[in-house]
């Protein structure tokens, strides 16, 4: 039982990761250690995708199930069905790689965009 707990938490985690992934740079715009953590999570992001790797909490959470119920069928609770159809949605490679692409080149721009704000400001 504690197996499970614990990769229901992992993927409530990777949803959280995800969603700071997308959502991050508003908090990062105000916040230097934020903006280095999101920056380095979205280059992180990236690189995942174009070396076609896996996410570590990924295979954390896998691991964790497999010690729960090597035979595992799904038997989570209602949210962790739910998010996990987020966190790993049927969706071809091109097109997750193009969205991680979109995602930084927006968020780079989104950086940019404060920092020239912030030096004609000065």
């Amino acid at each position: 039982m504690g197996f499970k707990i614990v990769a229901d938490l992992v993927v409530l985690i990777h949803f959280i990761w995800i969603l700071f992934l997308f959502l991050g740079a508003l908090w990062g715009l105000r916040n230097g250690a934020v903006k280095i953590l999101h920056i380095s999570g979205l280059l992180f992001a990236f690189l995942i995708q174009i070396f076609d790797w896996h996410c570590p909490l990924t295979h954390l959470e896998v691991w964790l199930r497999t010690k729960h119920d090597p035979a595992i069928a799904y038997t989570g609770s209602f949210i962790i069905h739910y998010v996990e159809r987020i966190v790993y949605m049927e969706i071809s490679r091109p097109v997750i790689v193009l969205f991680t692409i979109l995602l930084c080149g927006m968020n780079v721009c989104l950086y940019f965009k404060k920092s020239q704000i912030l030096k004609d400001l000065n």
